[in-house]
C-alpha cells in the first residue's frame, strides 16, 4: 500500500511537470495567426477591461509568468513577452485573468491572499511537530502538526478554482477579442489545461499526505 502511495505522490507531480513543459514547448513553436506577442495580448486585454494602471513587464526564466497584485504587474517570461506564439498568448491571457479577478475582488482570489501568510508559516512549522509526534509516538504533537498542515492544504484547494477561473477568463478574452482564430482554440486550451494539471497534482499530493498523517494519528490513538 505504501509503495502505491509513494509512487503516486512522486510520479503524479513529475507527470504534470512533463506534461506542461512538453505542451508549452510544442505550442511555443506554433506562431499565432495575428502575429501578436504575449505583451501585446496582455496589454490589449487589460486595456479592454480598463486596467490601464496594470503594467506588463518581461521577467527572466521559463514559465515564470505571474501576476503580482501588490504592484499590479503582469510579468511574462521573456519568450512569451517578446515572441508571437500560441503558447505565449494563452499564458499571457491567463495571467491577465488574475488581474481581472483582482479588479473584481474574485472571492477565491481574496481568500487565497488571506491564506498566504498563514499557510507559509504553518506549512513550515507543521513538519517539526509531525516528526516529533511520529518519532516520539506522541499523538498530541502529531495532531498539532496536522492542524498546522491543514492551512497549507486549504491553500492548495483554494488555488484550484482561482487557476481554473483565470484560464476560463483567458479563453473568453482571446476568442471574443479575436486574438486567436477558431482553428487555434484547441491549441490554446491544451496549453491552459496542461498548466492546470500542475495545480491539480500539487493539491492531490497535499491531500493524500494529510490523509496519511490522519491515519497515523488515528492508529496512535487506538493504541493508547
Amino acid at each position: 500500500m505504501y509503495i502505491v502511495y509513494f509512487a503516486v505522490i512522486l510520479l503524479l507531480p513529475l507527470y504534470a511537470q512533463m506534461k506542461v513543459k512538453g505542451t508549452y514547448r510544442k505550442f511555443s513553436e506554433v506562431p499565432s495567426q495575428r502575429g501578436m506577442t504575449g505583451a501585446q495580448v496582455a496589454r490589449m486585454i487589460l486595456d479592454h477591461h480598463g486596467l490601464t494602471d496594470v503594467r506588463v513587464v518581461p521577467t527572466q526564466g521559463v514559465l515564470s509568468d505571474h501576476y503580482n497584485p501588490a504592484t499590479k504587474t503582469v510579468a511574462l517570461s521573456e519568450s512569451n513577452y517578446y515572441q508571437s506564439s500560441l503558447a505565449g498568448i494563452a499564458v499571457a491571457a491567463h495571467e491577465v485573468g488574475h488581474a481581472i479577478q483582482h479588479k473584481e475582488a474574485y472571492s477565491f482570489l481574496t481568500l487565497r491572499a488571506k491564506l498566504v501568510p498563514v499557510a507559509n508559516i504553518s506549512s513550515n512549522m507543521s513538519w517539526i511537530f509531525v516528526m516529533i509526534g511520529i518519532f516520539a509516538s506522541s499523538s498530541g504533537f502529531l495532531l498539532l502538526g496536522i492542524l498546522l498542515l491543514l492551512a497549507g492544504v486549504l491553500f492548495q484547494v483554494v488555488t484550484l478554482p482561482v487557476e481554473f477561473d483565470a484560464s476560463k477568463r483567458a479563453m473568453n478574452e482571446v476568442v471574443s477579442l479575436g486574438i486567436i482564430g477558431n482553428n487555434e482554440e484547441r491549441g490554446a486550451r491544451k496549453v491552459l489545461s496542461a498548466a492546470a494539471m500542475t495545480y491539480v497534482a500539487a493539491t492531490a499530493v497535499a491531500v493524500l499526505e494529510l490523509l496519511r498523517l490522519v491515519l497515523i494519528y488515528t492508529g496512535m490513538r487506538s493504541d493508547d
